[in-house]
């Protein structure tokens, strides 16, 4: 980290100027139960209560206090030394505009959606989910950027969240900018695809941190990644293991095709072709599709089917399916079944 590291803010109390709320009531969001559910893996508690992650590129802190969001926002490493080289002293972090930190929280957690009314609709349609609804208030859907959220569940398949969330954390040491070093941790931007792409600097193979930041070694670093190595070669030298062909395949599709900005644009396309475009990358069935297209595509209708939910449907809900596996045929219809219950956002009530 840089010879100053920032400090880490857990509570309002802490620099209280640098802290503001969003009026937001439990009912309508717990941090706790959304941001540790395996919709994102970038966040981390900090401290009780307190949650720390990346988002659009910047490091934020946001803690519940009754019913207010409370939320602060760290300046970046560079503007960090800027200001201390100006200064002379630690630099405190900068101040995004109010306005827009403000709307791009609303807009992640999407708050513009009334909750305890769809709560209230989906018990009514569902006696099973009126019976465990109680125990899991303020549980909503996320709105991602499709580019993190694609390559993110690129990597969930046979896998469990803390072991995703060390293979993300490693994908952005190793390929994403550097935002901030707070309390000697340092974080990163989730990589751009022209990052997973392109020609990358040379690479510690034992921090995976770029040779060109030498100050942020603590230690002699044993041979370097070559310049020249593929993407996928880099991301099984991280420990992706089959994951990195998926994931260097689908940077190159993306990149020859859609891009990323044709990715974000699927948010205003139907949610049959949204899927299909999706499931024709490398490493994306129908499930991937799913999540993708729930957690970034605002496709609300969009259900994530797996073997738990399949003998959920089952078991529970006395769906009938043919055959004793979750075929494409099964899981069509297990996902327009809780369509038929649950309605426009059954991928929301799902998350529950």
């Amino acid at each position: 980290c840089s010879p100053t590291p920032m400090k880490l803010r857990d509570a309002p109390s802490t620099c209280p100027s640098l802290w503001r709320c969003l009026p937001c009531p439990p009912a309508e969001l717990r941090l706790d139960l959304v941001l540790s559910s395996g919709q994102s893996f970038r966040w981390w508690e900090s401290s009780p209560g307190a949650w720390t992650g990346v988002l659009g590129g910047r490091v934020w802190t946001l803690r519940q206090d009754g019913d207010r969001l409370w939320y602060t926002v760290y300046g970046d490493e560079d503007e960090h030394k800027e200001e201390e080289a100006r200064d002379g002293y630690p630099a405190k972090a900068a101040k995004p505009d109010a306005a827009e930190t403000d709307r791009i929280l609303r807009d992640y957690f999407q708050l513009d959606v009334g909750l305890s009314a769809l709560y209230r609709a989906w018990g009514a349609a569902d006696p099973l989910f009126r019976k465990v609804a109680s125990d899991f208030p303020g549980v909503r859907v996320l709105r991602q950027d499709p580019v993190e959220c694609l390559f993110s569940f690129i990597c969930t398949s046979n896998n469990h969240i803390s072991r995703i969330t060390a293979m993300i954390e490693r994908l952005c040491q190793a390929f994403g900018r550097r935002l901030c070093c707070l309390d000697s941790r340092p974080f990163h931007a989730f990589p751009s695809l022209s990052a997973l792409t392109g020609p990358p600097p040379p690479r510690c193979c034992h921090c995976h941190l770029a040779m060109a930041s030498p100050s942020a070694h603590s230690r002699p670093c044993a041979v370097p990644l070559p310049a020249g190595a593929d993407a996928e070669a880099r991301l099984r030298a991280l420990g992706f293991g089959y994951r990195a062909k998926f994931v260097s395949g689908s940077a190159r599709a993306i990149a020859e095709g859609l891009g990323a900005e044709g990715l974000c644009q699927l948010r205003t396309a139907p949610y049959a072709e949204a899927r299909k475009v999706l499931c024709s990358l490398p490493g994306v069935g129908a499930k991937v599709a799913d999540c993708v297209c729930l957690l970034s595509l605002d496709k609300a209708e969009a259900v994530p089917v797996d073997t738990h939910v399949w003998h959920i449907a089952r078991q529970r809900y006395g769906v009938a399916l043919g055959g004793k596996s979750l075929t494409p045929r099964a899981y069509q219809e297990i996902g327009d079944f809780f369509r038929g219950l649950w309605g426009p956002r059954a991928g929301w009530a799902q998350a529950v």
